[in-house]
C-alpha cells in the first residue's frame, strides 16, 4: 500500500476548498478578480487591466443590466 504525504493531502484539500469557494461565488454572482487579471494578463497583454473597483462595476452592470431599457434584473 503506498503511502501520500501529509502535504500532498493537505494541498489537495486546499485546492479542493478554493474549488468549492470559488463556485458558490459565482453561484451567487461574486466573479473573482483575482482569476479575470491573471486570465488578462496571460490571454491579452496588449489590453489594460481593469482595476478592482472597476471590474465590480462593471459585473454589477453586466448582472443587473445598468444602462438597459430592460430596468432592473436580479436573474
Amino acid at each position: 500500500m503506498k503511502q501520500v504525504a501529509t502535504t500532498d493531502i493537505k494541498d489537495a484539500l486546499a485546492a479542493f476548498g478554493k474549488c468549492v469557494c470559488d463556485g458558490a461565488r459565482l453561484m451567487i454572482g461574486v466573479p473573482d478578480y483575482e482569476t479575470y487579471a491573471t486570465h488578462m494578463r496571460r490571454m491579452h497583454p496588449e489590453r489594460p487591466v481593469m482595476s478592482y473597483a472597476e471590474f465590480f462595476r462593471e459585473r454589477q452592470s453586466a448582472r443587473y443590466g445598468a444602462g438597459s431599457t430592460r430596468g432592473f434584473r436580479c436573474c
